[in-house]
């Protein structure tokens, strides 16, 4: 059915104005259940749209359009199909005929489809049946993208996080409860000089003052009992905070070897959602920052607590109404705690957060930094870093503007408090309620009793900083890797290298990328995959080594489901020969042996002949035991590459991955590679990746892949014989070859 309808001009206005005419459209008793808004069209030009399902029909309209489309839901055996790939979603309307229509969009635009379905799926239930359908819970896939990775547990609170920390404290117990001990000793040591001031001035001071003879031998046992208690202080104290440092150092090594170690188990789902500086950030800054709170802040806290609470101890049986006098400020500061802290968290939580963009930043460029300097972009990359480190500037000044009010605040109560205790002090002593001794000993008392108070108001702030760090530690901590280790895993004694492919699917997030595939590959057998960028390749190929798992199916190696052998086991049987090989900083034998740490020198040679690479590294000033710098960069990119299946070679897989090895090189260099990776792959099951057809002449089968899904098998004549989509393929890269030649034949003429 068409209703005739005027166009509509404005791209701006056309979605707001697309739903307001829609309106007009409908009958009386029509309700609007759902719509879609449309961002392409079928070409996948970004055209706006819209798909509007009512309780009575669809309509829908494209900004191309000038009269709307509808069709009644109660047609015979209507549907609605849903399907996504490559970033681009699909719905098709069908009878049992015909396909009606179709739409596609854009995957920030999948929830709502998703909703439009259940939508259409529920009022088709209700024609055909006559029956209400139940709301149905909303499916999984509607949620947006985000981290596969799931977290064990509800975040806490940020300063809780501080709690959570014992997990790491308990090994140390022992040693944490003689600290415990020390520091209540050595505060008891400390309360003591205060203590003897009053028997010194009522018994000695002030009679000698009034003209009575001096007591020597007073004098020297209230003078030696003093410099006892400041031994026994000093010696307690040393103790105590060698102990607690000890302590906290360890807590804060094994939290980092703990988070980096658990950091390596995740997988490379949590990593692509992450920023290389972020993560240094958590691991080194942030520990650093929980190690100096327990070494330092929060030893200071328990001593500042146990001080407060000894001396209002003290206070209370020398003077109830002083001691009483002197806690007056404290009501007014705990307000003053309470009300600043939560502004200081969330403050030191926005400041870390930016502080890891400075970092990522410099974790950027760094690594990049012939790419900046090639493309003269210094001052561009100059630029990023200040305008992160400007808002890291502005947001640490609001921080501090909270702080620097703060503090002075709880000062000032302090002092009033104490001119408060000098008033009420001087008045009882007028009345001979107490002496001049005990009004002296209580404000020195005091004097320790406030410095503590102000200590512990501003051990709010690194309290905050801390509990802020330790949260986002166990941010990563709470993280559960997508691809768990086995409960029970199975033992594989001998791997032959057979794999059997059963009709897996995998999503990245809402993004359907493999689709009902099934693939069996026998021991030994080469298998090359060729297909259009977005087909679907690198990702097989990181199923079949378990770096993703499958969301349906099931890859097995020698008939063993891989999901239940321990990974580590699994990758054993695995070499990896990248596009873009990654060599760590040392030497070209470490680099060789990273797989097999204990290889001895004779075996890594061995590797480097077979891979070609034998001649190059005796070149090098050093040999073997030249550094190759940091990612290799002091090698080209044929003898990164040859490094590169050298390693594979040492640890003598099963089972081969080549992805794209010779992609990136030249002609020469590429035969030198092609000749170590035919060493490479004798015997062993190989699954190559070939951006140059010709490349894999030598396969036993090429797979053909096509959005997800398998459209060819055969061998590389089979296939051109076929002309089919291998063969098309191969026509193009042919052509480009030739024209290729035909421009170099031009310009040397030229």
């Amino acid at each position: 059915m068409k209703t005739a309808f005027p166009p509509l001009l404005s791209t701006k206005q056309a979605l707001p104005a697309l739903l307001q005419d829609a309106t007009s459209q409908l009958s009386k008793d029509e309700i609007i259940l759902a719509h879609l808004e449309l961002d392409l069209d079928l070409s996948l030009h970004f055209v706006p749209g819209v798909v509007i399902l009512t309780n009575l029909r669809l309509l829908t309209r494209s900004l191309t359009e000038s009269i709307w489309q509808s069709w009644s839901c109660d047609t015979p055996n209507l549907a609605l199909k849903h399907y996504d790939h490559a970033g681009v979603g699909t719905l098709e309307l069908q009878d049992a005929t015909a396909q009606l229509a179709s739409w596609r969009y854009t995957l920030a635009q999948n929830p709502a489809a998703l909703a439009l379905l259940t939508q259409f799926d529920r009022l088709r239930h209700e024609i055909t049946t006559g029956v209400k359908a139940p709301v149905a819970e909303q499916d999984d896939d509607s949620e947006e993208e985000g981290d596969v990775e799931g977290v064990a547990e509800e975040q806490a609170p940020s300063t809780a996080s501080l709690f959570r920390l014992w997990r790491f404290a308990k090994p140390y117990r022992g040693q944490l409860l003689a600290g415990f001990l020390l520091t209540l000793a050595s505060t008891a040591a400390t309360l003591v000089p205060p203590y003897m001031t009053m028997p010194l001035m009522d018994n000695v001071l002030i009679p000698y003052q009034n003209g009575a003879p001096l007591d020597t031998a007073l004098v020297s046992l209230y003078l030696g009992g003093l410099f006892a208690a400041a031994m026994v202080a000093w010696g307690l104290g040393w103790a105590k905070t060698y102990i607690l440092a000890l302590v906290s150092e360890r807590i804060g090594a094994d939290l980092r070897t703990t988070t980096y170690e658990h950091l390596l188990r995740l997988s490379l789902q949590y990593f692509g959602g992450k920023r290389t500086g972020d993560l240094m950030t958590r691991i080194g800054s942030e520990t650093d920052r929980i190690c100096v709170f327990l070494s330092l802040h929060l030893l200071d806290f328990f001593t500042d607590v146990l001080m407060i609470v000894m001396t209002a101890v003290i206070l209370a049986s020398i003077n109830p109404w002083l001691a009483l006098v002197t806690l007056l400020p404290l009501p007014f500061i705990a307000w003053m705690i309470h009300v600043v802290r939560d502004k200081l968290r969330n403050g030191f939580e926005k400041v870390d957060r930016i502080w890891s963009q400075v970092t990522n930043v410099l974790a950027d460029t760094i690594p990049g930094i012939r790419v900046v300097k090639a493309f003269a972009q210094e001052k561009r990359e100059a630029a990023r870093f200040r305008e992160a480190n400007n808002h890291n500037l502005v947001i640490n000044d609001r921080v501090n503007k909270v702080w620097s009010l703060f503090s002075p605040t709880v000062t000032f109560l302090t002092e009033i408090g104490l001119l408060v205790v000098w008033a009420f002090g001087i008045w009882q002593v007028q009345r001979g309620l107490i002496t001049v001794g005990v009004l002296v000993a209580f404000l020195a008392y005091i004097s320790r009793f406030y410095t503590r108070l102000d200590s512990m108001s501003r051990i709010v702030s690194v309290t905050q900083k801390a509990a802020t760090g330790a949260k986002r530690i166990f941010d990563i901590l709470d993280h559960v890797s997508s691809v768990p280790e086995a409960a029970h895993p199975v033992r594989m004694e001998k791997v032959q290298g057979r794999i059997t492919i059963r009709d897996i699917g995998f999503r990245y997030g809402n993004r359907a990328v493999i689709r009902g595939l099934d693939l069996n590959i026998e021991p030994g057998e080469m298998i090359g995959l060729v297909g259009h960028s977005g087909s679907g390749k690198s990702t097989l190929v990181n199923l079949i080594c378990r770096f993703y798992d499958v969301s349906q199916g099931a890859i097995m190696v020698d008939g063993v489901d891989i999901r239940s052998i321990s990974i580590p086991e699994y990758r054993r049987n695995i070499g990896l020969v990248l596009q873009e090989p990654f060599l760590f900083f040392g030497t070209i034998a470490d680099n060789i042996a990273y797989g097999k740490p204990d290889a001895s020198r004779e075996d890594i040679i061995a590797a480097a002949r077979a891979a070609n690479a034998h001649e190059f590294i005796l070149r090098l000033p050093h040999g073997y035991d030249s550094m190759v710098g940091e990612r290799g960069q002091t090698l080209s990119g044929g003898e990164r590459q040859r490094i590169s299946i050298a390693r594979a070679l040492l640890i003598d897989p099963h089972i081969l991955i080549l992805d794209e090895a010779t992609s990136s090189v030249d002609t020469t260099t590429e035969r030198e590679i092609q000749k170590a990776l035919d060493n490479l792959v004798r015997g062993r099951t190989t699954i190559a990746i070939a951006h140059r057809l010709s490349t894999l002449r030598r396969a036993d089968r090429i797979v053909v892949m096509d959005r997800g899904y398998i459209v060819e098998v055969g061998s590389h004549d089979e296939l051109l014989a076929r002309e089919g989509a291998y063969y098309k393929l191969y026509q193009a890269q042919q052509r480009q070859a030739e024209d290729m030649l035909e421009d170099n034949a031009a310009k040397e003429v030229a």
